[in-house]
């Protein structure tokens, strides 16, 4: 067998967790390749590195002395260096990235880069391991987007060389060879697409809990652990909110199948969590609540005559021009509206409002600022034709206001909008109703 293993900040976060993950791939020879993330947090007060490479960026940017927040990162590395006991010499490549941004010489990608660039360059001789760069393999066109074909061929080619490597995530190349970023959280993307490319059977990725629960423990004391869930479901459930696997994850193995674990570093021996392209044998008839806060909602009032799909394009169109990503567009017959996350459109607000403003054929834009979404996702909804009815009760029976209802029609998610007041309310109530709920015939 065949496996490829990623482990996150977290399993990095001091030189005991670097044990760990030594003690995890040597016990199991299978485990050919590593992709590791930057240093997380070694406790709640601390700062994550590719938080502080992000500051650091920015202080230079406005001209504020950069210098503690290097040398704090600087020290993590060289904290865990000196307890592991590693030769490599990482001081010089830090003086050197010291006076490249005083220079102007570096990107923010690249920059941030580097936190995953030295976990993996000192995990690789911790573990006796080769190293192998992602800006070597990961292929990125000037867009932004994964150039697969030649990503897979990069990968092909190192897994012919390398009998066993470790790879920094959350970064690859542009076609110039400058460094292009993922996403926050791509790392576990890194490892798919690693997976894919090495014909990997499996694909380990771990964190510092056991899989994934029916709801997040924050917010329910001691949920339900998922055994199985399928790439679809994961998929929803990511992108709304459960934290514990990138939402585009999945995209590199549905058409191979390669299965994902996920795995905890501090109790490697749980049975974790599987996701496969069909989970099959589950009884409960909901998999799993997520969800998130701090939405914003426009409304757009168009004119009797108005084309419909004309204002709607120009609407979309306008938040395509500023990259702002769009999360769900419920429509009635004379309105619609777009739902986009707060955080994402603060800045740019003031200037899409006014393009907003100038499309014809609307009357009005309304806003509602308190909204979030709650997904309940199960495949095996389908499978019990009052199953919306009884989500929808639980809003009813427990006074919670809904906002907006979106069911797939592939029946097997339905997202709700509440007030965000009312969202730890929602998520415990529908935990209560459907935590041990079944159906009697599965597929």
């Amino acid at each position: 067998m065949y496996k490829v293993c990623k482990f996150g900040g977290s399993s990095l976060s001091t030189a005991e967790e670097w044990k760990k993950v030594k003690d995890i791939v040597e016990s199991d020879e299978d485990r050919h390749i590593v992709v590791v993330s930057a240093i997380g947090k070694a406790d709640k007060k601390d700062d994550k590195v590719t938080d502080l490479l992000y500051l650091i960026y920015q202080h230079h940017k406005y001209h504020v002395d950069f210098t503690p927040l290097l040398e704090a990162v600087i020290d993590k590395y060289l904290t865990i260096k000196k307890e592991l006991g590693l030769n490599i010499d990482i001081e010089s490549e830090f003086d050197e990235i010291k006076e490249r941004i005083l220079d102007n010489d570096i990107s923010e990608d690249e920059l941030v880069s580097r936190g995953e660039y030295f976990s993996a360059k000192m995990m690789a001789e911790y573990l006796s391991f080769d190293f192998v760069d992602s800006k070597e393999l990961i292929n990125f066109d000037y867009n932004g987007k994964i150039v697969e074909p030649e990503t897979l061929e990069c990968i092909e080619r190192a897994v012919s060389v390398h009998e066993y490597m470790v790879v920094p995530g959350f970064y690859g190349s542009y076609p110039n060879y400058r460094i292009c970023l993922f996403s926050r959280g791509g790392s576990d993307v890194t490892g798919s697409y690693m997976a894919k490319g090495a014909e990997a059977d499996l694909y380990e990725n771990f964190t510092d809990v056991s899989g994934f629960y029916m709801a997040d423990p924050r917010i329910v004391d001691n949920p339900r652990h998922i055994a199985q869930v399928s790439y679809d479901e994961l998929r929803v459930l990511s992108y709304m909110g459960a934290s514990v696997l990138h939402e585009e994850t999945i995209l590199p193995l549905i058409d191979v199948e390669i299965p994902i674990r996920v795995l905890n570093t501090n109790c490697p021996d749980e049975e974790g969590t599987w996701v496969k392209k069909k989970a099959r044998g589950r009884k409960h008839l909901v998999t799993g609540i997520s969800g998130k806060k701090g939405y914003l909602a426009l409304s757009f009032v168009r004119e009797k005559k108005a084309d419909k799909l004309a204002a709607l394009l120009d609407v979309l169109n306008v938040f395509k021009e500023y990259h702002v990503p769009v999360e769900n567009i419920p429509t009635s017959i004379d309105a619609f509206c777009v739902i986009v996350e707060k955080n994402l459109i603060e800045e740019k607000y003031y200037d899409i409002i006014a393009d907003l403003k100038t499309i014809p054929g609307i009357t009005r834009i309304d806003e509602d600022e308190d909204l979030a979404l709650v997904a309940v996702v199960g495949g095996n909804m389908v499978r019990k034709t009052n199953a919306p009815s009884e989500v929808l009760s639980v809003f009813g029976d427990n006074d919670i206001n809904i906002k907006l209802i979106d069911q797939g029609i592939d029946e097997y998610s339905i997202v709700l909008g509440v007030s965000n007041s009312n969202f730890d309310k929602s998520i415990r109530v529908l935990y209560e109703k459907f935590a041990h709920e079944k159906v009697a015939e599965v597929r």
